[in-house]
Formats: structure tokens, sequence, C-alpha cells
């Protein structure tokens, strides 16, 4: 959408009526852009009420992000994080990207968007997100190491996601390897992460993060797996720059904890909240190859260890799984959870 219906939005109200005649007086502008303006919020998914010799309302109020909101909500040991809040972008990891390309931006930098128009998710995937219905954001920060050593950093960030949404009113939330952040076996939210630099350091990381907030039903229709959303299960009502401020909150710590600990300093405590833990799961790898597995930890480097099922029964030998184009899904509809003692410290 253009910056101009941005503007005339955030002049409406859902509690009472703004005459168009009123939003062109204050801004400046013709009857008939005020209207298009209006058409054009419609046309992406914005219910706006009209009626003649009234004006606008709209149907539901949009929850814009404020920067100074986010700040007052930042917890003091957040350190310096550096928001920029852009209206629309195709992709908040792509925008971040080009700029850390063209700047020496330093960690700690954040871009939140209100509308993401072309969002990637893992493998490919796009990730729907409509006006203010989801938190979509991505935030920079730097390692020393190089790429090959931040291996569980999804973790380390979906980690904090849940940490986050438990301060945010929000129980029940898990993390699913590598990368997703579930409620009750649904989707809540999800993890990109790209990096830049050399095998041997140093190493950019770009962390993209969605976050579902109020979903409209036709938007959940669209989505290719179960789908829920923050309103669904938060205890009270906070708002978008709360939730920001608590997420940016629980990551920046974290980070600079994975920095110098990686992944092991996090493991006991990630394993406490994998959906999938001692659980029987279906394990895709490729259109050829898939499998049924027990899912038996993680390593240090992040990578899942299992047991394969085989017609004689659980395998003895633990195998790990790397995070590129493979998926696990439950392998029933209610995933099996197996009560063997397992192992935690495997490497």
């Amino acid at each position: 959408m253009r910056p101009l219906t941005f503007k005339i939005l955030r002049e409406l109200s859902d509690a009472h009526f703004t005459s168009g005649a009123m939003l062109a007086t204050k801004l400046g502008l013709s009857r008939s852009a005020v209207s298009d303006a209006l058409m054009e919020a419609s046309e992406n998914g914005v219910d706006i009420f009209k009626l003649t010799r009234r004006g606008y309302r709209l149907a539901a109020p949009l929850d814009f992000l404020d920067l100074a909101l986010i700040r007052k909500y930042l917890a003091h040991n957040a350190g310096r994080v550096d928001i920029d809040i852009v209206d629309t972008v195709e992709s908040t990891n792509t925008e971040l990207s080009r700029r850390v390309s063209a700047a020496n931006l330093p960690r700690g930098t954040c871009i939140a968007t209100e509308l993401q128009t072309a969002g990637r998710g893992r493998r490919g995937r796009h990730w729907q997100s409509g006006l203010t219905t989801s938190l979509t954001f991505s935030l920079l920060w730097r390692f020393e190491k190089g790429a090959a050593q931040l291996g569980g950093l999804s973790l380390v960030v979906g980690l904090a996601i849940v940490k986050a949404l438990q301060t945010s009113g929000i129980t029940g939330a898990q993390v699913k390897w590598p990368n997703d952040i579930l409620i009750e076996q649904k989707k809540l939210g999800g993890i990109l992460i790209e990096t830049q630099g050399d095998m041997l350091g140093p190493t950019t990381a770009v962390i993209g993060i969605g976050i579902n907030i109020n979903l409209p039903d036709a938007m959940k229709q669209l989505i290719d797996q179960p789908v829920t959303d923050f309103a669904a299960h938060a205890a009270v009502a906070i708002s978008r720059n709360q939730l920001l401020a608590a997420l940016l909150s629980e990551l920046m710590p974290a980070l600079g904890k994975f920095n110098t600990l990686g992944f092991d300093g996090f493991r006991d405590e990630w394993l406490t909240y994998h959906v999938y833990q001692n659980c029987t799961v279906h394990i895709v790898q490729n259109a050829a190859e898939s499998f049924n597995a027990v899912v038996t930890g993680v390593a240090a480097d992040g990578s899942l260890r299992v047991k394969k099922m085989t017609t004689s029964g659980l395998s003895t030998d633990e195998i790990a799984l790397s995070s590129a184009e493979i998926s696990v899904r439950p392998a029933d509809v209610k995933p099996t959870r197996h009560n063997h003692s397992v192992d935690t410290k495997v490497m």
C-alpha cells in the first residue's frame, strides 16, 4: 500500500466515524484521494465501514507499531537496539540484508514492518501476513565465529521467543526443531536466519521472526498447515508494541550468551520445550527418502538426534540430522511419547 494510505488509516478509529471532508482538510488532500486510498486499504484486507454523510470507521482497531512505546516497554538489560519501523516491505530479512550490504550497521539493528508483502519462510515457503495481523521483524547480530560454528542459533532464538511469550501471557508455547513455534501442534510463529561472512568468521546473521497475532479466517485458509495466533491464547490483550519489546528483551541477552557459550549453554532448557522430544515422528529428507524415528535429543551443534524405527523395532544407533531440506512431522495425529530415558548430553 502507498504511504498515503497508511497515513489516512492512522487517522481512523473503530469507535467513531470520521468524515471524508475532515480527513481531506486535515491532510491537505482531495476527497477523491481519500476515497481512493481507503479503497486500496479495503483491497488489502482492511475492513472499513462507510456511511453516507457520516464518513468512515474501522471495523476493528489497527494495532500500529509505535517506536516510543516499544522503547518504553524494553527491558533495561536489552542493551542497545536500533529500531526502524516501516509501513510496508516485501521482506524484512531482504531489506535488512540490503542495508547491511550498503552500510556497516551495528548489531542490534532491527527492522519491523506493519505489512510484509513477500515474506519468506524455510524451504522457500511464503509467509502469509496482513496489515497488523502479524508481528514481523528482522534483527541483525554480528558474531566473531564463522557460520560453521553457529549451529543451534535458530534453536536459541526459538527458546527466547517462547520465554518472551510466557512473560506476555501465553502458556503452552513449544519449539519445533529447527525453527517453528507451536501451540497445541499449530504453528504460531517461525524463524528464518540468513548469514553472510566467511566460514571461519566473522559472520553477520539476519534473524527474521514472524508471529501470528490475529489472523483472519480467510488468511488461515491460505496456509498449508494448521496455524494459530496470539489472540487465541493470550490471557490478557497486549499490543504488538509490548510483544516486540518482550521479544527483543529476551533475544538480545540470549544472543550475547550464545556468542560466548554456543547452543550447549541452552540445550537442556531447550529440550524441555521441544514438542517432539521422545516422540515418534516422520522424517522427510527428500522426495525419495522418508522414515519414522524417535527423537532422542539435539547435539551441541543443533543437529537433531533420532533413532530409526525399523521393522524389527527401535534402532539402538542414533543418527544426527541437519536442518537443510529436512521436514519433521508427527507420525500420527497425536505423537507417541516414549518413556525410555534419554541422555540429553549426546554430542
